[in-house]
């Protein structure tokens, strides 16, 4: 059950959260633009922008209250589609912007139920895909992963925002990031992804940019093709299919072997197949290490993203995969 966070605050009085200050609820829901928002350390407007981009449909990746890489591209997407001229990530306009989105608090009460802790959870997730085949599931290996990864957090800051709390005991009350609004609905009619940036892009047929998401393109080894395809398939919860001739680094075996679905599955809880064999868009059980890893050479997001966009596209649909930005940009 959600509830609202409702803030205590003196009538005509604004929250200007100092740098390395504590995070609670309250000061995140009243936070207000700042000329220097914190980059390394946990920040209540960066958490209140990271929750609106959300929101919006363009993806910070994981919420973790840092202005990092991720967060940036989000900011400087929104401030593209949205029509804005901005030289700095966050400026009070793009600010402004962002709270014209939603009036709802960005950090509301939630009491853990039952469902989040029964699991099961695994007990370690093993580093190699040969060692993962054998499991019935790739779960969770706890319920604050799960919890976390339910309202697009990092886990760091769920425990910074519920010090002293347990995650894995049903009726507790913690903070949490609101994001679980209802399920959105996106009419898209072209997909771009723009090796370069680490980025992908959803257009709708007029070509207005409704969605963005940080990603994982290809690798060196193993690089994303270039060109255009088409949407195939769109599958939740995917089974994993290793191939041998694919010759993945770090795997020895000769034989081919599948590992089963669930969120730390390989391939994440969703999978996009493309007409070019072998390449998807798909999940990740690394949600931080999303634009700051390398892929085997498909497209790889957070699974929330994955599924906001995989539940949304159609077979047929257009994916372009561009070596450098569009129009410049």
């Amino acid at each position: 059950m959600i509830r609202l966070f409702v803030a205590t605050i003196c009538l005509g009085w604004l929250v200007f959260p100092a740098a390395g200050a504590s995070l609670d609820g309250a000061v995140i829901n009243n936070a207000e633009f700042r000329l220097k928002p914190g980059e390394d350390k946990d920040d209540a407007a960066i958490v209140k922008a990271q929750v609106l981009l959300d929101r919006a449909q363009f993806s910070p990746g994981e919420i973790d209250g840092k202005l990092g890489e991720n967060a940036q591209k989000a900011l400087k997407a929104f401030t593209e589609a949205k029509g804005l001229v901005s030289g700095k990530p966050l400026t009070l306009e793009v600010w402004r912007a962002l709270l014209g989105m939603s009036k709802d608090p960005v950090v509301v009460e939630y009491t853990i139920s039952e469902n989040d802790v029964k699991g099961p959870f695994l007990e370690k997730l093993p580093a190699k895909m040969e060692d993962m085949k054998s499991l019935k599931a790739l779960n969770y290996t706890s319920p604050r992963e799960a919890i976390a990864e339910k309202f697009h957090m990092g886990e760091e800051l769920l425990v910074t925002l519920n010090p002293g709390k347990k995650f894995d005991h049903a009726g507790e009350i913690i903070l949490v990031a609101n994001v679980l609004n209802k399920q959105t609905k996106l009419t898209i009619g072209r997909i771009e992804v723009d090796k370069r940036r680490q980025t992908v892009k959803a257009f709708d047929p007029s070509g207005a940019l409704i969605a963005f998401f940080p990603a994982t393109v290809g690798s060196e080894e193993k690089p994303t093709p270039s060109g255009s395809f088409k949407v195939v398939s769109a599958d939740a919860n995917p089974n994993y299919r290793y191939n041998p001739d694919y010759k993945f680094k770090g795997v020895k075996t000769r034989q081919a072997f599948t590992i089963r679905p669930g969120p730390n599955n390989p391939a994440g809880s969703y999978w996009i197949g493309l007409s070019a064999e072998g390449y998807g868009i798909h999940g990740t059980p690394n949600p931080s290490k999303i634009s700051k890893s390398e892929s085997h050479g498909c497209v790889r997001l957070t699974n929330w993203d994955v599924i906001l966009l995989g539940s949304n596209v159609k077979k047929g649909t257009a994916v372009v995969f561009v070596d450098a930005p569009q129009n410049g940009k």
